[in-house]
């Protein structure tokens, strides 16, 4: 995936013999359709969210009680219960209590950390037991956050997208050894 990602100028993402999507590699990361093509180029967090109404240019949603927006250009789905996805690199992750005016956020609690120098790679288990991933820059001069630390995780509402929630959260995703 990655090598057409960097030589090709249009690639095709397929699955069992469909095209799923295709155009420019940035297009279809930034803006994957199904969440077949969300999971097979990189990796996405898939939280269940519902579509609530339409303020501008602005859809408005909500995630298990929190209310979240995004750019109605980015909801490719005509229901009104979706997968709500946001990339891992595209979260930021703050200590709890930390103010986030005008981004989609919500609390979880730090389960594992992994320091890999250039950034820490974080899973986050959400107040209904749903764990999702966070690769943050390591900016701070304080180390990274651990296991068992209360946390705000945030994000720019433009980097939200939303599809068909009928579709399987895990298509596209790697299998491990071992997966049936």
């Amino acid at each position: 995936q990655e090598e057409a990602m960097t030589m090709a100028d249009t690639i095709a993402v397929m699955n069992a013999g469909r095209v799923e999507q295709m155009g420019a590699p940035i297009d279809l990361y930034e803006h994957p359709v199904t969440t077949f093509v969300a999971n097979f180029l990189g990796q996405s967090n898939l939280i269940k969210g519902q579509l609530t109404g339409k303020v501008g240019g602005d859809t408005m949603l909500e995630v298990h009680g929190q209310r979240m927006a995004m750019p109605t250009a980015r909801v490719h789905t005509d229901r009104d219960e979706v997968w709500v996805g946001v990339r891992p690199e595209k979260m930021q992750i703050s200590r709890a209590g930390t103010s986030v005016e005008g981004e989609n956020a919500m609390t979880g609690v730090v389960t594992d950390a992994s320091y890999i120098g250039v950034s820490t790679q974080y899973l986050v288990a959400l107040p209904w037991g749903q764990e999702v991933s966070i690769f943050s820059q390591n900016l701070s001069t304080e180390g990274p956050l651990g296991a068992g630390d209360d946390v705000v995780l945030h994000w720019n509402p433009a980097h939200t997208f939303a599809l068909d929630s009928t579709q399987d959260a895990a298509a596209g995703a790697e299998k491990v050894e071992g997966d049936e």
